[in-house]
């Protein structure tokens, strides 16, 4: 088949695209991740550095991969290829292609091992519940489900499933109608935990950790992390952005589009602390607990509370969605890549390269048990402890998820000329235009790289 094969892709409405690409960013990021990153650095320092990274940097990077999309108007491959050759710019930048596919691939390879956990936990409080668990209880529950293969592979294998049904369902029949269901959802079950949370939790305890500031604990720690975690939750370098945003619609306001993505990412990750930390706090556990806060944590604070029964399956049951508002956003990048470069038919490429992401996680299930001990690169010092789960993690989020949102940038600032972007922010005031210009020249890049040389001297 010849490259560049052209596939129409349309959303039906600017809702369709707006929703799409929200639910991209709301994911475990929000409201795995952040939780427990927010209570080992702080809290409401953090928040504070997190807030001003969303505004300051993370939607200046968000509106730089909604205009690559868009003026490319193809998959993340086709785009670049087709900006380099009118621009007659270097071949390097269509690596910015290359990685939109790998991250988004490789990324679901092991976050559906992750969103599996929240179908098993799901399917656990419903047999009934966490009653009367302890911490010692509830961490040798999440051992025991993470030594167990089968228990794994079921889960994954399941919630792949799910993600592949949705995308071979195309645009307009599967993506849109499943995030304007699912977010929508998202937010009414999330507001209900807050709500649960705050009158029967230590509401007065959160409310303080989230947002009472104390300058003093602003540290150099408490700024890198929040900065990377702002990057993360908000799918920046992913690649899903260029490929949504290259769907249309062209009347499309992307500065507003990008403020209102960045905004309801961050009003989920804010409201997954309101419902997270009054129940921790209540159950006199401590909000450093690390990445085991949701899957240990939660439960033996649901298992102790008031109708927790009726509660948890509700939290896991969110944690599930959010989710998959994600993986399909994943999937999708790969295969529009495969209809167009490859002239397959959308089922087909949704259940191959589907089943081929369903194939490597499984090595990285095993990593938790059978192949525990199998280090792909313990040769190297900096890895000698990293199974395979914890390998592919860390190329993806830390080395080409970044690198890729530096040369989204760089490639933003530097090769498309001003009059380029400027048609494309039309709305934007003189000053908002000439700040974007100097955040992704400058700004974004110096400190991306930061992040990069801290992630590799760990």
């Amino acid at each position: 088949m010849p490259a560049d094969i052209t596939v129409e892709r349309k959303w039906s409405s600017k809702a369709g695209f707006l929703f799409a690409s929200i639910g991209v960013a709301v994911g475990l990021g929000n409201l795995w991740r952040f939780p427990f990153v927010a209570g080992e650095n702080g809290g409401a320092a953090f928040v504070a550095v997190y807030l001003a990274a969303v505004a300051l940097i993370g939607i200046p990077l968000i509106v730089a991969e909604l205009i690559i999309g868009r003026r490319g108007g193809q998959s993340a491959v086709g785009t670049m290829g087709r900006l380099v050759r009118e621009r007659s710019a270097s071949p390097f930048w269509k690596l910015i292609g290359v990685l939109s596919l790998l991250v988004p691939f490789f990324g679901l390879t092991y976050y559906a091992i992750v969103a599996g956990w929240t179908m098993d936990y799901f399917v656990q409080s419903l047999a009934g519940g966490f009653g009367d668990f302890n911490a010692d209880l509830s961490k040798a529950t999440n051992d025991k489900l993470q030594a167990s293969p089968w228990r794994m592979i079921w889960s994954h294998t399941a919630f792949i499933l799910v993600t592949i049904y949705i995308v071979r369902r195309g645009l307009n029949d599967g993506l849109e109608p499943a995030t304007k269901i699912m977010l929508p959802a998202l937010f009414v079950l999330l507001l209900i935990l807050v709500v649960y949370a705050m009158a029967n939790g230590d509401g007065a305890a959160a409310l303080d950790f989230l947002f009472a500031l104390e300058f003093s604990k602003i540290t150099p720690r408490v700024v890198f992390m929040a900065l990377g975690q702002a990057f993360f939750s908000l799918a920046i370098g992913v690649g899903a952005m260029i490929t949504y945003a290259a769907y249309g619609p062209k009347v499309t306001d992307l500065g507003k589009s990008a403020g209102l993505i960045a905004g309801a990412d961050t009003a989920v990750a804010l409201l997954a602390g309101l419902a997270i930390f009054p129940i921790v706090f209540a159950a006199g556990l401590s909000p450093s607990e690390g990445p085991d806060l949701l899957f240990v944590a939660m439960p033996v604070a649901f298992g102790n509370m008031p109708i927790g029964w009726f509660f948890a399956p509700l939290f896991f049951l969110l944690l599930f969605v959010a989710a998959l508002t994600s993986s399909i956003g994943m999937l999708e990048p790969v295969v529009a890549w495969a209809e167009e470069h490859k002239g397959w038919e959308r089922r087909r490429s949704s259940l191959v390269i589907g089943g081929l992401a369903w194939l490597i996680g499984l090595s990285a299930i095993l990593s938790f048990s059978v192949w525990q001990d199998v280090k792909l690169l313990g040769f190297l010092p900096m890895f000698e402890d990293f199974n395979i789960f914890r390998t592919i993690d860390f190329f993806v989020a830390n080395l080409m998820l970044p690198i890729n949102g530096l040369l989204i940038a760089l490639f933003t600032g530097w090769v498309l000329t001003r009059e380029e972007v400027r048609s494309e922010l039309a709305a934007a005031g003189r000053l908002i235009f000439t700040y974007f210009r100097f955040t992704v020249r400058y700004l974004a890049p110096a400190v991306i790289l930061i992040i990069l040389l801290a992630n590799l001297l760990g």
